[in-house]
C-alpha cells in the first residue's frame, strides 16, 4: 500500500474496511471526554462593559489634558490596576484563597488572581471606516459565582476610579506646572521690559523708530538757524547805520558849534562801518578782513573823538551838562535795542548750533544702536509671545481640570455592571464531549490508516501489479469456500504474464 499512489476509492475502502473501529475510537473518545468533565470544578464568569463617553463639550472648544487615545489609557491602566498594589487589598478583603495564604507567598496568590482578570477591548466601526475601541470589558472567572460577580465589580470599578483619578491629577499637575512657569515666564518679560525702556530712556532720539523724527527735528534746527542768522545780521546793519546816523549828527552838531566840518569823518565812518556789518554777516570776528575793518574803525574813532576833544576845548562846553536832542536820544535808544537783539539772538544761535551738533550725534549713533535696539527687542518679544502661550495653556488646562471635576470630560461610563452568572463558563461539557468525539475519531482513523499500512495483502489487481510489477491477464473469481465455512470465501486465482513465461499467484 505504501508503494502506490492512493486514490479517492483506496480511502473509501479504508473508511468501510476499519468502520467499526473508528466508531468505536469517536463514541470512546467523546464519553471520556465527556467523564472526565465531570470531575472538574465548575468556574463561573462575571463579565461587565465599559464605554469611553465622549465629552459633553466639545474638543475644539476645551482642549483635554493628557492623551485621548483610549487602548494608550487602557495599557498603562492595566498594568497599574493589575499590580500587586492594587490587587492584594482586594485579595485580603474577599479572603480569597484562604487555604494557601499560609503555605504560598503573596506574589503567587496575584499571579494567580491575575489570570482570572481578563480586559479585553471593544472595536467599533468608526465613520471614517476605520476601526476604534469605544470601550472594554472586564471579565472575572471564579468557583462561585457571587463571589466572581463582586470581584468583576471590585475591579470595573477600580478602572473607572483610576480614570478620574488620573485624569484629574494629571489635570492638576499639568496646571500648577504652568502657574509655576507663567510666574517664571512673567519675571522674565518684566525683566526684558526693564531693559528696553532704560534703554529708549537713554537712547531718546538715537533710536531706529526716532531716526525719521529726529531729521525732521534737525531740519526745523536748520530752520530757526537761518531765521536767527538773517535777523543778527539786520540787527547789526541796523545798529551799524544808527550808530552812524549818529556819529554824523554828532559830528555836524560839534561843527556847527565850532565852526569845523566833520563830514569827511562821519562819511568814512559810515562806510567802514556798513563794510564791517557786510564781512561779519559772512565771515566770524577772526577773519582778517573783519579784523582789518574793526581797526580802522577804532582808528577813526579815536580820531574824531580827538576832534571832539579839541571842539570842546575850543568852545568850553560839556555834553553832560547840556540837553541832547531828542534825535540822538532815539538813535541811542535804537542802538541799545539793538544790541539787545544782537545779544538774543547770538545766544539763540549758539543754542541752535548746540542742539544741531547733538542731533547730528544722536543720527550717527543711529547704526550702532539699532543693532543693540533689535538684539533687545527680540528677546522682549521671545518673552512676551512665550508668556502669552503660556497664559493661554494655562486657562485652557483650568479649563479641562474643571471638566474633568464636574466629569464632563471624556471618561469611562460602566454600561453593563457585572452580572450574576447563572451557569458555569468551565467546563462546558458539550464542547468537551464534542471535542472528545473529535479526538477520538481522529484517533481511529489513524490507527486506522496505520494498520492499513501495515497489511500486506493483495485485494485487487492494483495490488498484485504493484507488487509483483507484472500485468495482470486474468482475474478467477471466487467460487466457493475452502473449508466450507460460511461466509469465508475460497482465494482467488489470478495469472500474471512475464518476458520469461506464465506463472500464477495466489
Amino acid at each position: 500500500m505504501t508503494q502506490r499512489e492512493w486514490t479517492p476509492q483506496d480511502y473509501l475502502t479504508l473508511l468501510r474496511r476499519w468502520r467499526v473501529l473508528i466508531i468505536i475510537s469517536a463514541v470512546a473518545g467523546a464519553i471520556l471526554a465527556y467523564g472526565v468533565s465531570r470531575f472538574l470544578p465548575n468556574r463561573y464568569k462575571s463579565e461587565s462593559t465599559v464605554l469611553v463617553g465622549q465629552p459633553t463639550v466639545p474638543p475644539e472648544f476645551v482642549k483635554q489634558v493628557g492623551s485621548n487615545d483610549v487602548n494608550e489609557r487602557l495599557a498603562t491602566m492595566k498594568q497599574e490596576i493589575l499590580s500587586r498594589t492594587h490587587l492584594e487589598p482586594v485579595i485580603r478583603q474577599f479572603g480569597l484563597y484562604s487555604q494557601d495564604v499560609d503555605r504560598v507567598s503573596m506574589d503567587q496568590l496575584v499571579t494567580r488572581f491575575q489570570s482570572a482578570i481578563r480586559v479585553t477591548p471593544i472595536l467599533g466601526l468608526a465613520e471614517s471606516g476605520s476601526f476604534k475601541m469605544p470601550g472594554f470589558a472586564v471579565s472575572v472567572v471564579w468557583d462561585n459565582p457571587r463571589t466572581a460577580q463582586e470581584l468583576c465589580a471590585t475591579v470595573t470599578s477600580m478602572f473607572i476610579q483610576e480614570d478620574i483619578k488620573k485624569r484629574q491629577g494629571m489635570s492638576e499637575d499639568t496646571t500648577q506646572f504652568l502657574a509655576q512657569q507663567l510666574s517664571e515666564a512673567k519675571a522674565k518679560l518684566d525683566e526684558q521690559d526693564a531693559k528696553l525702556a532704560d534703554f529708549e530712556a537713554h537712547h531718546m532720539g538715537s533710536l531706529p523708530d526716532e531716526q525719521q523724527s529726529t531729521l525732521g527735528y534737525l531740519s526745523g534746527l536748520y530752520s530757526q538757524l537761518d531765521a536767527a542768522t538773517q535777523a543778527l545780521t539786520r540787527a547789526q546793519l541796523d545798529k551799524s547805520l544808527a550808530m552812524s546816523t549818529l556819529q554824523q549828527e554828532i559830528a555836524a552838531r560839534e561843527a556847527s558849534r565850532t565852526g569845523k566840518n566833520p563830514e569827511t569823518f562821519g562819511q568814512e565812518l559810515a562806510q567802514l562801518q556798513t563794510q564791517l556789518a557786510t564781512l561779519q554777516a559772512k565771515y566770524t570776528d577772526d577773519y582778517p578782513d573783519v579784523v582789518k575793518a574793526k581797526i580802522e574803525i577804532e582808528a577813526l574813532k579815536k580820531k574824531m573823538a580827538e576832534s571832539s576833544d579839541e571842539m570842546k576845548d575850543a568852545t568850553g562846553l560839556d555834553d553832560k551838562s547840556k540837553m541832547e536832542p531828542l534825535q540822538f536820544t532815539q538813535l541811542r535808544a535804537q542802538i541799545r535795542t539793538d544790541d539787545q537783539i544782537i545779544s538774543d539772538k547770538t545766544k539763540q544761535e549758539e543754542r541752535i548750533q548746540e542742539q544741531i551738533k547733538i542731533a547730528q550725534a544722536r543720527i550717527a549713533q543711529v547704526p550702532g544702536i539699532e543693532q543693540q535696539y533689535k538684539a533687545l527687542t527680540r528677546d522682549y518679544q521671545t518673552a512676551l509671545e512665550f508668556y502669552k502661550e503660556l497664559l493661554n495653556k494655562q486657562a485652557q488646562s483650568a479649563m479641562s481640570t474643571e471638566l474633568v471635576r464636574r466629569q464632563e470630560g471624556q471618561q469611562f461610563q460602566l454600561l453593563d455592571p457585572a452580572n450574576l452568572p447563572d451557569k458555569p463558563d468551565f467546563p462546558n461539557r458539550p464542547e468537551f464531549a464534542l471535542g472528545g468525539l473529535g479526538g477520538g475519531l481522529a484517533f481511529g482513523l489513524g490507527l486506522a490508516f496505520l494498520l492499513e499500512m501495515r497489511d500486506t495483502s493483495l485485494r485487487t489487481e492494483r495490488d498484485v501489479e504493484t507488487s509483483l510489477q507484472l500485468p495482470v491477464l486474468a482475474m478467477v473469481p471466487a467460487i466457493g469456500h475452502l473449508s466450507g465455512k460460511k461466509g469465508k470465501p475460497a482465494v482467488s486465482q489470478l495469472i500474471a504474464n512475464s518476458d520469461l513465461g506464465v506463472g500464477a499467484g495466489a
